[in-house]
C-alpha cells in the first residue's frame, strides 16, 4: 500500500509542475500584469471590482460636492441681489426725499465759480 501512495504522490508532483522551458515560455506569452477585464466582466477579475467601487463612490461624491457648491454658490447670488435691490431702493428713497423739484436735480449740477 505505501508504494501505491508513492506512486500517486510521484505522478501528481508530474502533473502539477512543468519543465522549465515550458513555464518559462509560458510566462513570456502570459507577461502583463493586470489584465483589463473584457467587456466589464468583474466577476472574472475580482480585484478590478473593488477599484471600480472606488471610482464610483469617488464619483458620488464628486456629484454630492458639486450639487452643493451650486447650492452655495445660488444662495450667495440671491443674498447679493436682495442687497443690491435694498441699497437701490435705498437710494431711490433718499433722491426722492432729497429731489428739489428741478430735473436734474441742482445738488448735481451745481457749477461752483
Amino acid at each position: 500500500m505505501v508504494v501505491t501512495h508513492l506512486s500517486q504522490v510521484s505522478c501528481a508532483k508530474e502533473k502539477i509542475f512543468t519543465k522549465e522551458s515550458d513555464a518559462s515560455n509560458f510566462l513570456k506569452k502570459h507577461d502583463k500584469r493586470s489584465p483589463k477585464s473584457p467587456g466589464g466582466n468583474s466577476y472574472l477579475f475580482p480585484c478590478h471590482s473593488g477599484e471600480k467601487q472606488k471610482l464610483q463612490a469617488e464619483e458620488l461624491w464628486k456629484e454630492y460636492y458639486e450639487e452643493q457648491r451650486n447650492k452655495s454658490e445660488k444662495f450667495v447670488e440671491k443674498q447679493n441681489d436682495e442687497q443690491e435691490e435694498r441699497s437701490r431702493e435705498a437710494i431711490e428713497q433718499w433722491r426722492q426725499w432729497h429731489y428739489d423739484g428741478l430735473y436734474p436735480s441742482c445738488i448735481y449740477n451745481c457749477h461752483h465759480v
